[in-house]
């Protein structure tokens, strides 16, 4: 059943993904309401997936490759729900929909299912560590989707090239502002829970575990503040900013499949 919702979730989510991408290969200047239904139709059964996982398994869905990747492509797909308020920010999607898709195939392949470590999710510290640190990580995928239209939008102008993309990408303040509201959002709640994170490992963690986890938060951590910091410098700073948010997004993913490899322990969240 779990293995089923998240396949339909997933044929969901690269439908909606295959719409705005004929949409901006057909010039269509807005994305289709076909778009966000099959959107809000995936959010719906990923989130039923996830509850059934919970349910029979009588845990979250947060320790081990495939259920917190699965975890992370829906909270990334939300976030582009909530940045799809507004409605010039919906071809956002063309950039966050493959990365999700891709992180539910992943946690299908991988396999949804518990990996039998015991975790005290219980523990108030654990649930103020992962639940905010799973939102930061979602937010910087899509400031991360954000900033490379942005800069993709910003060659364009400065090309004086005014054709399919140009007509398709949201405008430069709008992608400024979903990235913006993005790196603010996950900077808080990544701080938020490494400084739960702090008071968790040091009473319940395994040293590897500790620092591995702290070694990813960390470079994630900084990911958001350079950008942040980046926006504030002249000029320039927004464009700056979203090439921090795209480099820095690509390094910390890059990290993260060094560290995986490196230490292949369950306990590891993600």
């Amino acid at each position: 059943m779990v293995g089923t919702l998240h396949l339909l979730a997933l044929l969901s989510y690269g439908g909606a993904g295959t719409v705005l991408g004929l949409s901006l290969a057909t010039a269509r200047r807005d994305p289709p309401l076909t778009s966000l239904l099959l959107l809000l139709g995936g959010l719906g059964l990923h989130a039923a997936g996830l509850a059934v996982f919970t349910t029979r398994h009588g845990d979250l869905p947060l320790v081990g490759l495939g259920p917190s990747l699965s975890t992370l492509a829906f909270l990334t797909a939300l976030s582009l729900l909530l940045a799809g308020a507004l409605k010039e920010a919906r071809p956002v999607g063309v950039a966050v929909l493959p990365l999700v898709t891709a992180l539910c195939l992943a946690a299908l392949l991988l396999g949804i299912r518990p990996t039998g470590e015991a975790v005290r999710f219980s523990d108030v510290w654990l649930l103020f560590h992962v639940v905010p640190a799973f939102l930061g990580y979602a937010a910087l995928a899509l400031a991360f989707a954000a900033g490379l239209l942005y800069l993709l939008q910003f060659r364009e102008l400065k090309g004086k090239r005014f054709g399919r993309m140009f007509s398709f990408f949201p405008s430069l303040e709008t992608l400024d502002r979903v990235g913006h509201r993005a790196l603010v959002t996950g900077f808080v709640a990544l701080t938020l829970g490494l400084l739960a994170g702090t008071v968790w490992v040091t009473r319940f963690a395994e040293a590897q575990a500790v620092s591995v986890k702290i070694a990813w938060g960390v470079l994630t951590w900084l990911v958001f503040a350079l950008a942040l910091l980046a926006r504030r410098r002249g000029v320039t700073g927004d464009r700056r900013g979203a090439a921090v948010a795209v480099v820095g997004f690509v390094v910390v993913i890059v990290t993260y499949i060094v560290l995986r490899v490196a230490v292949p322990s369950g306990r590891l969240f993600l």
